[in-house]
C-alpha cells in the first residue's frame, strides 16, 4: 500500500510545536525507507507490532497496513493529537502516550513473540534492549532505526566489541538490514542512520541466573577498557586488587588482554570463575 507523504514541517507549524533535540526527534519522512522498514518487520500478516517512538505516525501507517495489531507508544504528549489524526481510520492501531522504560509491557502487548519497531536515540538503545528482553513477554525481533555508526558498533566482533555490542549480542543476532541517508529525515541530522535487526535467541547466551554478574563484570572492565584486564578488574566487588590476575587465570583468560577482545563464551567463563572465588 502506498501513502501520501506527511508534511512534517507543516504539521508541526500548524500545531505550534518544534522538534525536540533532547528527545532525539528526527522524523523519517522518505516513503521508500518507511516501506522498507515495514517490510523488514512484517514477515506475515499475523504479526503483532510494538512501535516505540511513533512520532507522527509516518511508519505506523505502513505497519498497520499489514500487521494484525500495532501498539504505538510515544513519549511526547504534544505529538499525540497529530498521531491520532494521522492514524484515524486505522482500526488495528492503539496509541499510547508514555515512556517505554516506565511502562509495563504486559499493558502493551498480548503475548511473547511480537516485533518491535523503533526509531530511537542511540543513548537509550542498550537500556531499551535489556528492558525488552528481561520482560516476561519477549519479542521475537527488533527492528531499530539508529545512527549508522552505533549500528556498526553493535554488530562488531571480538577485538572491537563494546559494552553496547555485548549487551545486544548476548540476547540475539544483530545485522544491518540497510542504511538510510541523513536527508531522509526532518530535521536533517548530522549523521546517517541504519536499520538494525536483532533476531532474538530463545534464551540469552548467558543464563538468566548469571546475567547480572555478567553485566557487572563487563561494565567494570569497560570503564577502563584501555587497561589490561588484570588492572581494569582490580576494583570488582569481592576480589582484592592482587587477586584479579588469579580470577582471569581461573577463567583461562590471559590477564594482559583487554575487555574488547573477549568473546561471550569467555565472559561466561569469567562469570563462573568469579562465582567460584566469591561464592556469589
Amino acid at each position: 500500500m502506498t501513502f501520501d507523504p506527511i508534511n512534517v514541517s507543516a504539521m508541526m507549524r500548524d500545531y505550534g510545536i518544534r522538534p525536540k533535540k533532547g528527545l532525539g526527534q528526527n522524523f523519517l519522512i522518505d516513503e521508500n525507507y518507511l516501506r522498507k522498514i515495514a517490510e523488514t518487520a512484517l514477515a506475515s500478516e499475523d504479526v503483532e507490532v510494538l512501535e516505540i517512538g511513533a512520532g507522527m505516525g509516518n511508519l505506523t501507517r505502513h505497519l498497520a497496513a499489514s500487521a494484525r495489531l500495532v501498539t504505538a507508544i510515544e513519549l511526547d504528549e504534544q505529538l499525540i493529537p497529530i498521531l491520532r489524526k494521522v492514524l484515524r481510520g486505522h482500526h488495528n492501531v492503539r496509541v499510547v502516550q508514555g515512556d517505554i522504560l516506565e511502562t509495563d509491557l504486559t499493558e502493551l502487548v498480548d503475548a511473547a513473540g511480537y516485533v518491535v519497531a523503533a526509531n530511537i536515540p542511540y543513548y537509550i538503545t542498550s537500556a531499551l534492549i535489556r528492558y525488552l528482553l528481561e520482560s516476561p513477554l519477549k519479542p521475537s525481533m527488533l527492528v531499530l532505526t539508529i545512527q549508522r555508526e552505533v549500528a556498526q558498533r553493535i554488530c562488531a566482533r571480538a577485538g572491537k566489541l563494546s559494552l553496547l555490542a555485548l549487551g545486544v549480542q548476548v540476547y540475539g543476532l544483530p545485522q544491518i538490514a540497510f542504511k538510510i541517508p541523513a536527508d531522509a529525515f526532518f530535521p536533517v541530522p548530522n549523521v546517517d542512520s541504519a536499520v538494525l535487526t536483532v533476531d532474538l535467541y530463545t534464551e540469552p547466551l548467558i543464563s538468566s541466573e548469571k546475567i547480572d554478574l555478567f553485566f557487572m563484570l563487563a561494565k567494570t572492565a569497560f570503564t577502563q577498557k584501555r587497561k589490561m584486564l588484570h588492572n581494569s578488574l582490580a576494583g570488582v566487588p569481592g576480589i582484592r586488587k592482587e587477586e584479579a590476575g588469579t580470577l582471569l587465570s581461573k577463567a583461562g583468560i590471559d590477564p594482559e588482554r583487554r575487555a574488547q577482545t573477549l568473546t561471550i563464551k569467555e565472559w561466561e567463563r569469567l562469570v563462573g570463575a568469579y562465582e567460584g572465588m566469591t561464592g556469589k
